[in-house]
């Protein structure tokens, strides 16, 4: 289930946005997403992008995370989390996503268009390795102009943070994901990686945010 949208919780990091609608009535608006990797070794996997309505967000801060965005964090399995965007209709302009995984220190473009009232962009990608962290931006209002805002690691609350790669995916761990604890239960901004595993927090921790994100209008 999406959530209802409540918080705009990329709103304080926004930076060269232009206030007031962005389309014309009848119009849409085609865009390049490019989303930069800046944390020194976590990996993003395919990352889902979309265009939606302000009435509806990818999360909540505080709540309990949707099973298919906690699939998402846990696995970087993005399929279950876009077949419910895209059976949106009249909520959801368009779905894309890079397809691979981003390593640290690059950057990949996603090309996504909006709509009149489907003028949001949101975006999410699992951080690996971590048990279920991940990056997006929630529910951003696309810009006039280009714009570069900067996106937030967050935790889905839906896995136990115990930093043991069994229960973690990714090339670090060897592709495994078994964990069935029960985690927060909530999602909350993400606090990157403690050690308390077999992660190495001297390698694999951060400090917000994890991603530059450049948005260029297209047409």
């Amino acid at each position: 289930m999406i959530r209802s949208a409540k918080l705009l919780t990329t709103a304080m990091l926004l930076s060269g946005l232009m206030s007031g609608p962005v389309f014309a009535q009848g119009n849409s608006s085609n865009y390049e997403v490019t989303i930069y990797n800046i944390t020194k070794a976590q990996i993003f996997t395919p990352i889902l992008a979309v265009t939606h309505s302000a009435d509806i967000a990818l999360f909540e801060l505080g709540s309990p995370s949707s099973a298919e965005l906690a699939t998402l964090a846990e696995s970087g399995a993005i399929a279950p989390l876009r077949a419910v965007l895209d059976s949106a209709t009249g909520l959801v302009a368009e779905t894309n996503t890079n397809g691979g995984l981003l390593f640290p220190g690059h950057s990949v473009t996603i090309a996504i268009s909006g709509e009149v009232k489907l003028d949001r962009l949101s975006f999410a990608g699992m951080l690996v390795p971590t048990n279920d962290a991940f990056v997006a931006i929630n529910g951003l209002e696309l810009p006039k102009k280009d714009a570069v805002v900067y996106a937030l690691a967050y935790d889905a609350g839906s896995e136990a943070n115990d930093e043991l790669c069994a229960n973690i995916p990714g090339p670090y761990c060897g592709d495994m994901d078994d964990s069935g604890d029960t985690g927060e239960g909530y999602v909350y901004v993400g606090n990157g990686v403690r050690g308390a595993g077999d992660l190495d927090s001297a390698e694999f921790d951060w400090n917000n945010p994890v991603a530059r994100v450049e948005i260029r209008r297209v047409n």
